[in-house]
């Protein structure tokens, strides 16, 4: 069984950048990826700002070398590429020379391609490959085939927005019991009409930049992106003599059952996540010394998340913010591409800025981080809360 869960290979695609350089760059130098729809048509691309990717699916067809007649859905594409760059960032050769497996967490699947074409399925076949497309397993099962391990341990999550950092607690989980000796983990999902009409009707989303954790937030901004993470056992690390980026070190999942789209008033879910993530990596709140918080910019969920960071640290709390400012909320992405900013805090010992916020929230004085700071940074803390109240926290850490 293996002790430490280290991370040797990180791979992300966003709004601020199409590799790990290039989001780090945007995220120290305070550069948003927020703007207008320009890729899909909905009546509501005058209405609200998303984190979109400036890459068409044609350049990803081209980019991936994929045949004119693929049936590959913008999910499965941007998870694909993604997940290679940290198969080729952990240095890995032969994929099949230790137990690999792989865990996505997606929540729209393949919905962008089978919307599209919906009104045409009947009078033309050929368009009715994008419908076996369709199911959130089908983008998991072509990035397994993009990386050569497809007949290897693959599964998909789907757990609202705290997919993608579940997936890294259940590879954490399968490294820790010896089931697997790495495992590459994390999420993808792309912007749709189905995402884009559901969140409307919900009231949720932003006509302008979202501003997470002030007083005058009016919603979340919708994004697309893709991150991987590979995991890998002590054992393996010291065998391949592997470079370490740093370690899975707690993880905790809860549900509050609140709401089926609102965590309840007082934190309940997101503060077990947090307590439970604590406990499993032997720590106690003062050893936080960041926390990427969730941060939506909703109205309920930063006074239910800042209430539960309350109760769990108290007044001696650690800096916090949100980076879903400069990206848009990614759905079952967005806890594996703060894992990757997680670990390029520690990795560089800054904290990044709450972008666009101004005025504090009146239900209680604690502020988010709102300049880039240096820091010395051990152990970095980042949470992911869910619809349906499935809340998610991950600790990463310097030392395993």
């Amino acid at each position: 069984m293996s002790k430490g869960v280290a991370i040797t290979g990180m791979g992300i695609i966003s709004a601020i950048g199409d590799n790990v350089a290039e989001n780090y760059n945007a995220l120290i130098e305070g550069r948003k990826g927020i703007s207008r729809i320009s890729k899909i048509d909905t009546v509501h691309k005058d209405a609200i700002m998303v984190g979109e990717i400036e890459a068409s699916n044609q350049e990803l067809v081209n980019q991936l070398g994929l045949p004119s007649e693929n049936n590959y859905c913008r999910t499965a594409m941007l998870g694909a590429i993604a997940a290679k760059q940290s198969i080729a960032d952990a240095k890995i050769s032969d994929i099949k020379k230790y137990k690999t497996g792989l865990i996505s967490a997606t929540s729209v699947g393949g919905m962008d391609m089978t919307e599209k074409y919906f009104y045409e399925y009947l009078e033309d076949k050929e368009l009715q490959k994008y419908i076996e497309g369709h199911h959130a397993g089908d983008s998991t099962q072509k990035i397994a085939e993009q990386l050569g391990i497809e007949q290897s341990l693959v599964t998909t999550i789907s757990t609202a927005c705290s997919s993608a950092a579940n997936s890294i607690m259940f590879g954490a989980r399968l490294i820790k019991s010896g089931k697997l000796d790495r495992v590459v983990v994390g999420g993808t999902d792309c912007l749709s009409k189905f995402t884009i009409n559901g969140f409307k009707t919900l009231m949720i989303l932003s006509d302008t930049y979202n501003t997470p954790f002030d007083e005058n937030r009016k919603g979340l901004n919708l994004g697309e992106a893709a991150a991987f993470l590979v995991l890998e056992s002590d054992a393996v690390v010291k065998a391949e003599n592997k470079k370490v980026l740093a370690y899975v070190k707690g993880y905790g999942n809860a549900n509050d059952a609140y709401h089926q789209t609102a965590s309840s008033e007082n934190g309940d879910g997101a503060t077990l996540a947090m307590e439970k993530a604590l406990k499993v990596g032997g720590l106690q709140p003062k050893d936080i010394d960041y926390i990427n918080a969730h941060g939506t910019a909703t109205g309920n969920n930063d006074l239910s998340e800042g209430r539960a960071i309350i109760r769990v640290f108290g007044e001696d709390l650690p800096e916090f913010s949100s980076t879903k400012a400069y990206t848009g909320h990614t759905l079952a992405a967005a806890g594996a591409i703060e894992a990757v900013y997680a670990v390029l805090a520690l990795q560089n010992n800054v904290i990044y800025p709450n972008l666009n916020f101004k005025t504090q929230m009146k239900e209680f004085d604690i502020t988010p981080q709102t300049v880039l700071k240096e820091k010395e940074l051990d152990t970095v803390l980042s949470n992911s809360l869910g619809f349906g109240g499935n809340c998610s926290t991950v600790i990463f850490s310097k030392q395993a």
